[in-house]
């Protein structure tokens, strides 16, 4: 306890920029982060999906900015999760792998959240959704900044899937079908609440994460099966909270953040990226990213600079008028400029981490992957659409209770599946490459080395002993 008030008040000498009144909420800049999960680069409307319908994201898109090469710092949960909550590569908080209800770790004491650095700046804060960074007492989200927590601990097809507010369980076995809806009727009463005083909220949605549910009013509404109802009713939750926002008069003073957490499973789509979740080729780290602010973030801006979602917290904070932590290392950089204007990516190199090292270096139109992509050999399990297959991850009518059929075939391989096999060190020119079908290592050994550089000084300031 000495310790972490140790922490905090060193933190809160160097994060608040200026003297503040969190009741004048007119004059502060309220931040929502939406985060889907497994929600693959080609998933959206705007992204190019050819039949999910998402006007509601792409309104948000066609009002604000999206990027093109946007990434998550690692192919699955927890890892990303950290990085977007602590704006450090996940390797600084030794969150490197997924956790599980059996795992006795968690974010630690030391990090500052995001949740954290907005409620010492007076704001209220609310984290809705999939924490997955611990779901032990001591790393509950009420216990790292968010005055209320509300969702599921970890993933919804980790046993057993139970229901929380605060630290207290409210509804087991959980009825994924109304998690969307319900998170979102969540939001929309938190934005409510403190529309007469800056905010911050953290809206992570289960979906379409495996199982795949969708309330009574999308369940089998789309024609795109049981994931593209999923996607509409996660489209139908973010028009949700931009009503909420311009019901409230809060439209304009508010930034809202809209990604996923990793590249689609089963059933999703990469959008003509190679791998899927799970692997470090674009399809599994490269992910959507929007951002609207009425006035300060240019309507209808496409940008293909390389950013990555370390940066959210940067830009969130910078946005509020708050100082970036000087105690530790922030990797996040501030990429309002990209959003507003054609500023190039602030970012040398990008990297993606997996099975506890580093992966890939992206910097500028190159990837360099310094050790296999495909760790769990995803590419290499073909199936047909006949196969008999049973998700291990499928309801069971007691712990998780969503549709059984429905479920996607992983015949539904959501990336590209063909390309140069290599064990370390491939090159891909990927404005010219996009799915990584060419290893031109060989040809271009100069940029090889460049790419070398950027990942021996990121490997330097790895911890003692982390894998």
């Amino acid at each position: 306890m000495i310790r972490r008030f140790a922490t905090s008040l060193a933190v809160l000498v160097g994060i608040v920029s200026v003297s503040q009144d969190p009741l004048q909420a007119a004059s502060h800049t309220n931040v929502i982060i939406v985060y889907a999960d497994d929600l693959g680069n080609g998933d959206l409307g705007c992204y190019g999906h050819p039949q999910f319908r998402t006007p509601n994201i792409d309104r948000m898109a066609a009002e604000g900015a999206r990027l093109t090469n946007f990434y998550s710092t690692a192919p699955n949960c927890t890892p990303s999760r950290t990085a977007l909550n602590t704006g450090r590569y996940q390797f600084r908080s030794g969150l490197t792998n997924v956790l599980n209800p059996d795992s006795r770790i968690g974010i630690a004491d030391s990090e500052l959240t995001l949740g954290e650095a907005f409620k010492q700046a007076g704001y209220a804060t609310a984290c809705i959704g999939k924490w997955h960074l611990g779901h032990l007492s001591q790393f509950n989200p009420t216990r790292h900044g968010y005055d209320s927590y509300f969702g599921i601990l970890y993933s919804n097809d980790m046993h057993p899937v139970e229901l929380y507010n605060g630290e207290k369980r409210v509804e087991y076995p959980v009825q994924q079908a109304t998690l969307t809806k319900v998170y979102t009727e969540k939001s929309i009463a938190f934005i409510r609440a403190n529309k007469e005083k800056p905010f911050f909220l953290y809206l992570a949605h289960a979906m379409p994460h495996k199982p795949l549910a969708a309330s009574e009013h999308f369940y089998k509404k789309s024609k795109a099966g049981l994931y593209g109802d999923a996607v509409n009713e996660l489209d139908w939750s973010v028009g949700q909270v931009f009503k909420a926002l311009k019901d409230e008069g809060l439209d304009g003073n508010t930034l809202v953040f809209f990604s996923s957490d990793n590249g689609p499973w089963y059933g999703g789509r990469t959008g003509g990226l190679r791998g899927m979740k799970g692997t470090t080729f674009e399809g599994g780290i490269r992910v959507p990213l929007i951002a609207r602010w009425p006035g300060r973030i240019a309507a209808g801006k496409v940008s293909a600079e390389p950013a990555f979602i370390c940066d959210l917290y940067t830009t969130a904070l910078k946005a509020a008028n708050l100082a970036i932590p000087s105690d530790r290392i922030i990797d996040g950089k501030d990429i309002m400029p990209l959003l507003a204007s054609n500023a190039k990516s602030p970012h040398k190199a990008i990297f993606s981490y997996h099975a506890g090292e580093i992966r890939t270096v992206r910097s500028g139109k190159w990837k360099l992957h310094v050790a296999s992509a495909d760790v769990g050999g995803l590419e290499k399990r073909v199936f047909k659409p006949e196969d008999e297959w049973v998700d291990p991850r499928r309801p069971d009518g007691v712990s998780i209770i969503a549709p059984i059929e429905g479920q996607a075939h992983p015949s539904r391989y959501p990336g590209v599946r063909t390309g140069d096999t290599f064990e370390s060190l491939a090159l891909f020119d990927l404005d010219s490459d996009p799915a990584e079908q060419h290893n031109v290592a060989a040809k271009y050994p100069e940029v090889v080395e460049q790419l070398k550089q950027h990942y021996l000084a990121i490997k330097a300031t790895e911890p003692q002993g982390t894998r």
